[in-house]
């Protein structure tokens, strides 16, 4: 598969430049159906590369970087997931993209369902890969928390691999053929801000539940989770489809937290299966 380079741009939200990449309407007319992409923790938009490479036959694909990640440069507050969805509705509306069919893993999936319960008019569906509603789990708080100290003070190769252990399921780290990902994820997290990096970390890890909001999900839904995600277990997954309303739930084997990289072809094709269920 050829992956298309992507070029970031930025669009004024609040007065915060937010970073974005948009491969452009198909067809040239303007009216092809839209999904927006929102990443997880530790990465960018460049994480969805493989589904965006199919996906843009048929949609315009545009996907957000989050305050301190990817493109979007580094802010002294709004780390917090209210925060990060008030950004993610300004570039909707600022870009007259209703209603948007929304592809969120991990932090973009914490964000994808607090638009959903609070803007549902702007979403066309959801899908929600390894997130959960829940706060944070506190017997990792602590943890999570060092690791994201040592991330601020040494940089990500004084915890590579244990964060690595986190992001990826044990099937992917084996595979040499993975190693050049994980080296690419590595590098890429080297270059951003370590402050921000460590404010995003933060932002996710003192979230607040949203186990009320999402029972007022309207919007066709999608919870798909890793096999083996050590950072949002199936259960939590799982939990996640029961508050949602008429939810689909799909496990999928052998994918930790990053099932996008680690299961390109399978979540894209899910995510297509999905999808023309609801466009016809």
């Amino acid at each position: 598969m050829m992956m298309l380079s992507t070029i970031i741009r930025t669009i004024d939200v609040h007065g915060v430049p937010i970073g974005y990449t948009d491969t452009g309407d198909p067809n040239g007319r303007s009216d092809s159906p839209v999904i927006v992409f929102g990443h997880s923790l530790l990465f960018g938009s460049w994480m969805f590369r493989a589904q965006i490479d199919v996906l843009r036959e048929h949609y315009r694909c545009i996907a957000i970087d989050w305050r301190g990640q990817g493109g979007t440069q580094p802010t002294l507050d709004g780390y917090d997931m209210d925060t990060l969805t008030a950004d993610a509705v300004g570039l909707i509306r600022a870009l007259h993209l209703a209603p948007v069919h929304w592809v969120g893993i991990g932090m973009g999936g914490f964000v994808g369902q607090r638009v959903a319960a609070r803007h549902g008019e702007l979403l066309r569906s959801l899908t929600l890969l390894d997130t959960s509603a829940g706060p944070e789990d506190p017997s990792k708080i602590g943890r999570y928390t060092r690791l994201a100290w040592a991330v601020r003070l040494f940089g990500v190769d004084a915890v590579r691999g244990k964060v690595a252990r986190l992001l990826f399921g044990p099937a992917f780290l084996a595979d040499p053929a993975a190693a050049a990902t994980i080296d690419e994820w590595a590098e890429r997290l080297d270059r951003v801000d370590r402050v921000g990096t460590r404010k995003a970390i933060r932002g996710v890890l003192d979230r607040a539940t949203a186990d009320r909001e999402v029972t007022g999900i309207t919007a066709p839904t999608l919870v798909a989770v890793g096999a083996d995600d050590a950072v949002t277990p199936i259960a939590e997954a799982w939990r996640l489809t029961e508050l949602i309303p008429k939810a689909r739930f799909e496990v999928i084997e052998n994918a930790g937290h990053c099932c996008v990289l680690e299961q390109p072809g399978v979540v894209t094709a899910l995510v297509q299966s999905f999808l023309a269920d609801i466009d016809g």
